[in-house]
């Protein structure tokens, strides 16, 4: 195979491919990233790819192709991805940071903080509910016909539940969504000053946006659907809260080494980060966590790709409660897919190997594609 990659700190291109690698990687990675990611943008038409690997710390970027088929513009670690339901996980992290600092507990119902809703269904869902999709059977969007806050409290108000919360998964943007809403209330401020503002400079994510500034929006890459037209996401109730986030791969294997246990931040927010990773239900192979998907470590592919299937994504899944909730644990694979109609991601990391990958697309290709990818990944670099 032609070599692509060479041991350097400085981005490279050949035949539309670049790669840029922090420090010096095996060999045996480097073909795997080559081989494995030129595969999966052939078989899927994807334009452009960027991939992060952190071992104990040590970060390796490799990029592939194009962030705008228009432009021409090489993606490179800094290239603005949307990252879709891996949004969620920052949510969650913005939940169990206002509990660290005394702003809400998560055990509280919803009706806690949100009075408006007393006497309801949804009201006597619990945060962790919201927080583990078990709330009681929410779809997995926010009906059409709701576009404003006022028809979205409706909404909610006249929610019924189509089983008792706890005993079921129904993977929802709804519930997610309104546990960022309660978690910024609670902080004294909109969702998007609270992530924005707050949560993501303490996490130190610079290049993270729900809204993108003028001056940064050359780094944002084009996405592209499944009949290869460009798009990008468009406004939507609870869409920050639930999908809205862009960051770059730089910034995303930062976020996944703190959630590794690496790096520092805060007392609070490393509470905060810890607590995430709380497991409160089973579901087939996966523990849910608070948004975060958890299995032991070591983990099969077969698993893998069971635990992040379109079954686990549309479909109603049974679970069995956890009680008590199972501490976090560094012998565990944690890990979230994320997609928009233009876009795809994945996050994995393994706290007691202290390693983590990202992989962010433009292109909405299958989740089974990305966890192989990843679990390629990790086989190298172990």
């Amino acid at each position: 195979m032609r070599q692509l990659f060479k041991r350097t700190a400085t981005a490279l291109s050949l035949s539309g491919l670049c790669a840029m690698s922090l420090p010096a990687m095996s060999a045996s990675l480097d073909s795997t990233v080559q081989e494995a990611a030129q595969a999966v943008m052939q078989q899927y038409n994807v334009p452009g790819l960027a991939i992060a690997v952190s071992a104990e710390g040590k970060q390796q970027f490799f990029t592939f192709g194009v962030a705008s088929k228009l432009t021409a513009t090489p993606v490179t670690a800094d290239t603005l991805f949307e990252v879709g339901s891996i949004s969620k996980t920052l949510t969650a992290t913005l939940a169990t940071y206002a509990q660290a600092n005394g702003q809400l507990s998560l055990t509280k119902t919803v009706s806690t903080y949100l009075p408006e809703l007393r006497n309801t269904p949804f009201g006597n869902v619990t945060l962790i509910g919201l927080a583990t999709h078990t709330a009681g059977g929410f779809p997995l969007q926010v009906p059409d016909e709701v576009q404003n806050n006022e028809q979205l409290m409706a909404y909610l108000k006249a929610w019924q539940p189509t089983y008792p919360q706890g005993t079921q998964r129904s993977y929802a943007n709804p519930s997610i969504g309104m546990l960022g809403v309660i978690a910024a209330k609670r902080m004294n401020m909109p969702y998007t000053e609270a992530m924005q503002d707050h949560l993501l400079p303490a996490l130190g994510m610079k290049s993270s946006y729900l809204q993108i500034p003028d001056s940064e929006m050359h780094r944002y890459a084009q996405g592209y659907n499944k009949e290869d037209a460009p798009v990008r996401l468009g406004a939507g109730v609870l869409a920050d809260e639930a999908y809205g986030l862009k960051t770059s791969a730089r910034d995303l294997i930062h976020f996944a080494e703190l959630n590794a246990g690496l790096g520092q931040v805060s007392p609070p927010l490393r509470r905060a980060l810890d607590t995430t990773h709380t497991g409160y239900f089973r579901a087939g192979p996966m523990t849910q966590d608070l948004v975060w998907e958890q299995y032991p470590y070591p983990v099969t592919l077969a698993a893998l790709v069971e635990g992040n299937s379109n079954a686990m994504a549309y479909d109603t899944q049974p679970v069995e409660a956890l009680n008590p909730p199972l501490a976090p644990r560094a012998d565990s694979w944690i890990n979230k897919t994320g997609s928009t109609n233009g876009f795809g991601g994945y996050i994995a990391f393994v706290p007691a190997k202290k390693q983590a990958v990202v992989i962010l697309a433009n292109k909405n290709y299958p989740n089974e594609a990305r966890v192989k990818l990843a679990h390629a990944l990790f086989e190298a670099l172990n």
